[in-house]
């Protein structure tokens, strides 16, 4: 790599540590935020060190600002409900809906033994506890992507939810809106066929 001064090399560096940030995107980055004017490169800088005061929620393990976050505490939310999630990103995406009103439990990722994500490593015993300790809530909705290890993590965390004697559902498949019937794999066409529902 050609020798830049030291805050660039830096700040290379530091970009390249992000998922999916390779030297060159790193670098492109890093001559993009030249470029800015230094108040807009200032609010940048601010805003990433921001970062470091944010924790994660000690009941549901999103990230928040508080001990406990906005969800948690919001008495209006359904505290029958409880809806395990892969990620904390991936409360935000449902809360967008609008239509689920429950609360969360971040799982912190889903079953993957290859890559070192086994039950032990994920939230799996802080689910049991929380369901083990909190009696109000009836129905564990189940929200993972529809992949492999989405699967594996779904079928899993179902086994033990049904010794615990909880509901467990899990999101709907099958077709999304606009797609083409002829273009569908057979998985998805089958699943779309299985919940089908009266027109």
């Amino acid at each position: 790599m050609r020798k830049f001064p030291a805050p660039i090399h830096n700040a290379i560096a530091a970009l390249g540590k992000l998922p999916g940030v390779g030297p060159k995107t790193a670098l492109r980055y890093a001559f993009a935020l030249l470029r800015l004017q230094r108040g807009e490169l200032e609010l940048v800088a601010r805003s990433i060190e921001g970062l470091k005061f944010v924790t994660t929620c000690q009941r549901c393990f999103t990230y928040a600002e508080a001990t406990i976050c906005d969800i948690c505490s919001d008495q209006k939310r359904n505290q029958n409900l409880l809806c395990v999630v892969a990620e904390a990103r991936d409360i935000a995406t449902i809360e967008a809906t609008g239509i689920y009103n429950g609360v969360y439990l971040v799982l912190g990722g889903v079953l993957n033994p290859v890559d070192g994500f086994t039950p032990d490593k994920l939230n799996v015993r802080e689910l049991q506890e929380r369901l083990n300790l909190d009696k109000d809530i009836r129905e564990v909705i189940l929200a993972f992507s529809p992949d492999v290890h989405g699967e594996t993590t779904i079928l899993y965390l179902s086994r033990m939810l049904k010794a615990l004697g909880k509901k467990t559902t899990r999101l709907a498949r099958g077709l999304p809106m606009g797609a083409d019937i002829e273009y569908a794999d057979e998985v998805t066409l089958a699943s779309a066929l299985a919940g089908r529902s009266e027109t």
